[in-house]
């Protein structure tokens, strides 16, 4: 009986594999498929300087990512960036809300003596001059 069975299992592998090639067959004989085959075995030699150049650069890539010293030295360089911006942010953010807080509780009205005794502030002064900057740059690129 598992002779039986031995033998029908071959012959549906068999008969698997038969369609499998008929399959196959049947795809290789397509124009569309013959002229793809074609084009591919043109490109080889570039295709094998592609993967070498790619193979290579992955085996860079991954020493690099496995050097503990690299890695290190990334992470403290990334933290030596990226640190003074965020304290510049931390601080103008918090700036900006405690300007906003005084503002809020401030009820007095701005006068034109007031603002003329503003324009002699040099922070209102250096403001005035990039904003006076700033339009000018705006404009020429818009010329």
């Amino acid at each position: 009986m598992s002779q039986t069975l031995n033998q029908s299992e071959t012959q549906g592998t068999q008969e698997t594999a038969a369609a499998s090639t008929k399959d196959l067959v049947d795809q290789l004989l397509k124009p569309e498929v013959q002229q793809s085959l074609t084009s591919l075995v043109d490109n080889l030699p570039k295709l094998t300087e592609m993967v070498n150049t790619l193979t290579q650069a992955y085996d860079v890539m991954q020493s690099l990512a496995t050097d503990k010293v690299f890695v290190e030295d990334i992470k403290a360089g990334f933290t030596g960036v990226v640190g003074p911006v965020v304290g510049m942010a931390k601080n103008a953010a918090a700036t900006a809300i405690e300007a906003n807080d005084r503002a809020k509780k401030d009820n007095s009205t701005v006068s034109v003596f007031g603002l003329l005794k503003m324009l002699k502030d040099p922070n209102i002064q250096k403001a005035l001059k990039f904003a006076q900057a700033y339009l000018d740059v705006t404009n020429e690129k818009k010329k």
